[in-house]
């Protein structure tokens, strides 16, 4: 069995197009029925702040493989010096059940979340006919990072403006030497908002604090999906989800547009609808589009997959013996 780590990840390099065309690979996969994916349940216990995510799931395909994310979400863990998520996948060989790999790595999920948002972009910008963007980051943790550098990767020099905001400040140094001349530190979340195309929400947020509707056009990225009070995005006629039954829960945004506004599933479009299907190139590109994607298990099998057969091709990381 290998073993991977952050380190691991790294080493066998992140290109951004790769991984984008792996969700994309799954998302046929899915289409042609050769997926498994139970609803996630959340562990609760103690602090119920804390939560650990079991996300079983089988993907055929040419991934071929079946295995667990195992997620566990601490909120008050930097204050302790501790990453606030801590990632677990293993990987189990299809026709024996046998574990080929154990990826114990962060940056793994926030490689999936990121990759997930670079193919609903990816369809924003064939819909809006490739226009030059600015994009606007709320949330300078390690997602909201990744964010940055995968639309930069994917966008190239059509991103011509970067805003970024966090409550806790922004550290320039993390921003890639060739954007800091294109990036603005904003004062507060208006400004971002307001001067953005391309909008990630990629925050820990108790509390939605988005207020105003976006403007004609915009893609809202709802990574941390508890952001938008609801009055702000109840008018928006493109909203579009992972998986309806996943994201309908858990106190997200659209759990509350369901609730208080009466969303349902008909009136959603999911990522397979965007991405295999075009249907955005059916909407009015003057309308704003909101992607809501809870996360599945099935993308993170499929990225696992990639840096398990990566790291052995190229020889990276730990055998261990079972």
């Amino acid at each position: 069995m290998l073993y991977l780590n952050d380190h691991h990840i790294r080493e066998a390099g992140i290109d951004w197009p790769v991984l984008t065309g792996v969700i994309k690979e799954v998302l046929r996969t899915e289409e042609e029925g050769d997926t498994v994916r139970p609803l996630k349940p959340y562990l609760r216990f103690q602090n119920p702040r804390n939560r650990i995510i079991a996300m079983p799931a089988y993907v055929g395909g040419d991934v071929k493989l079946a295995g667990i994310k195992w997620i566990a979400s601490f909120p008050d863990n930097p204050t302790h010096g501790l990453p606030r998520a801590h990632n677990t996948v293993i990987l189990n060989d299809t026709d024996t059940g046998q574990p080929v790999a154990i990826v114990h790595s962060g940056l793994l999920s926030g490689l999936r979340t990121a990759a997930v948002s670079g193919m609903m972009l990816q369809a924003y910008m064939e819909m809006q006919g490739w226009p030059d963007v600015a994009l606007g980051i709320i949330g300078w943790g390690p997602i909201g990072q990744l964010h940055l550098r995968m639309c930069a990767a994917l966008l190239g020099m059509k991103l011509k403006r970067v805003f970024l905001y966090d409550l806790k400040g922004v550290d320039v140094s993390a921003v890639p030497a060739e954007l800091r001349p294109l990036t603005v530190v904003a004062q507060d979340w208006r400004e971002v908002y307001r001067n953005s195309d391309v909008f990630a929400t990629c925050t820990v947020s108790n509390e939605r604090y988005i207020n105003e509707r976006p403007r004609p056009g915009m893609l809202l990225l709802g990574v941390s999906l508890r952001d938008y009070a609801p009055d702000s995005v109840a008018h928006i006629a493109t909203v579009v989800v992972d998986d309806w039954e996943e994201v309908c829960r858990e106190n997200t945004d659209i759990e509350l547009l369901h609730t208080r506004f009466g969303l349902q599933k008909r009136d959603v479009i999911t990522l397979a609808d965007v991405v295999l299907q075009r249907k955005l190139l059916q909407t009015d590109r003057r309308e704003p589009v909101f992607f809501n994607p809870m996360g599945l298990a099935v993308f993170d099998i499929g990225i696992a997959g990639y840096y398990w057969k990566r790291a052995t091709a190229l020889g990276i990381g730990t055998r261990l013996l079972v």
